[in-house]
């Protein structure tokens, strides 16, 4: 737990240093202001996790984060071969996720493509148990939706639909969605 402190701290300092280098006066409502600080998080989130790489070798991590990519990627309720090629090269390129063997991870990652794809909220249902699984491990289940917000905002930009299944996310691994922006 107290790593996790220390994670929230640096996390803390960063937003309130980027905050104070950014409020002058340059960001107009409307303008995507919100849309940098979002991507100043995801950022800050991915180099979090990056620090957590040697604690990030368990199954039910590797697993409730495939859950999570998928969701996140099927989360308007469709994924395009475009978008899942693109995920799963999020995927396969995240620091965190080369702890564990690529076609492990595509074979997990596509099966919950594929079961969202059939019936979304039957799918829903079965990639949210296997999410709920990182609850046990408090440092896993923040870093599963760390990892499903970094894939989120690899865009520059999360989408509502994101946003949303990121919450219900946090519901499932006991996490307050505030922790996360949310």
């Amino acid at each position: 737990m107290a790593m996790w402190d220390r994670i929230k701290d640096q996390a803390k300092t960063l937003q309130q240093t980027q905050g104070a280098r950014g409020s002058g006066g340059h960001g107009r409502p409307g303008s995507g202001s919100s849309g940098g600080s979002r991507a100043q998080l995801v950022n800050t989130l991915k180099s979090q996790l990056t620090s957590l790489k040697t604690e990030l070798k368990s199954g039910a991590y590797r697993d409730a984060s495939m859950a999570m990519c998928a969701l996140v990627a099927a989360a308007d309720g469709q994924v395009d071969p475009a978008e899942r090629q693109h995920v799963e090269s999020l995927i396969l390129n995240n620091d965190v996720l080369q702890n564990f063997p690529p076609e492990q991870l595509r074979q997990r990652f596509n099966k919950h493509v594929d079961q969202l794809a059939v019936n979304f909220q039957q799918g829903k249902a079965e990639v949210m148990q296997e999410i709920a699984k990182a609850a046990k491990k408090p440092t896993e289940a923040r870093a599963v939706v760390q990892t499903g917000f970094v894939v989120a905002g690899a865009d520059g930009y999360v989408a509502p639909a994101e946003e949303q299944v990121l919450r219900e996310a946090c519901s499932a691994l006991g996490l307050s969605p505030q922790e996360f922006g949310l």
